[in-house]
């Protein structure tokens, strides 16, 4: 019987399923996470008859045929790249992107990763810096004595130094941009690599060419729908128990035949 197959096919989906949603839920309160949702395929047919064929030698073709699936399987994880909630913490190096793009992180390999998560700070040389300590870019360095900071819309790094009454520009923000953002690899703390999928990097300032501002003194929030994610895990689990069912029912029915006298 086919369907104990099938229906073990489901029981995995379905766990992989959870394995997602679990993973959103459990970052519900992240900074910059974006959630992903879990996409399934089915698998290939068993062709008893092909639609097509003919039935007899008058050329009678058969109209739909007789054709069986073999179940389901995972085809891709796609991750939601729509803006989360806009939260006020009144950090001046708390900066949250309005809009599309990312902000890019020097790796310590030399690497540029890309995140949406912007609570910065500064590291011993006054360098604007994640909390694991690397470095925004381009760099930017904050003077020591530096009595006041402002990060405009457009990314213009301004700060008040002592008997100074114009504001000296540090630096600009850029921000980076991608074609398929869906295309981008997760490498966790809420950052991603470039990938051939996702296409070349494009790079500006806050506001040019279809790229979000800045805004200082927030952070963007998770994505995450908890609702929604509640709704999807028991969907999933109704899905992994009607699995279940299948298999029991096909079990019962082997049974049923080995009993024949």
């Amino acid at each position: 019987m086919r369907a104990l197959d099938i229906g073990a096919t489901g029981m995995l989906a379905q766990q992989m399923n959870v394995d997602a949603i679990s993973n959103n839920i459990a970052n519900m309160t992240t900074t910059g996470f974006k959630k992903q949702r879990l996409e399934f395929k089915d698998l290939m047919y068993q062709h008893i008859n092909r639609p097509g064929a003919t039935s007899s030698t008058a050329g009678n073709i058969v109209p739909s045929g007789l054709s069986l699936g073999l179940g389901v399987k995972p085809s891709a994880t796609y991750r939601t790249h729509e803006q989360g909630t806009l939260q006020i913490t009144d950090g001046d190096l708390d900066l949250a992107i309005n809009g599309r793009g990312f902000f890019q992180i020097e790796l310590p390999n030399g690497d540029t990763a890309y995140t949406r998560a912007g609570a910065f700070q500064k590291n011993q040389d006054g360098e604007l810096v994640t909390s694991e300590g690397y470095r925004v870019l381009p760099g930017i360095t904050v003077p020591p004595d530096a009595i006041f900071l402002e990060i405009n819309t457009v990314g213009e790094v301004l700060a008040q130094l002592p008997q100074q009454t114009n504001m000296q520009n540090l630096g600009q923000i850029e921000l980076a941009n991608f074609v398929n953002p869906a295309g981008l690899e997760s490498v966790g703390d809420t950052m991603f690599l470039e990938t051939e999928a996702s296409g070349a990097a494009i790079v500006g300032a806050p506001g040019d060419d279809n790229l979000g501002t800045l805004r200082q003194g927030l952070l963007e929030q998770s994505n995450v729908d908890s609702v929604k994610e509640i709704t999807l895990l028991i969907t999933a689990q109704r899905a992994y128990e009607m699995n279940s069912n299948v298999i029991s029912t096909s079990d019962e029915m082997m049974d049923t035949v080995n009993q024949l006298r």
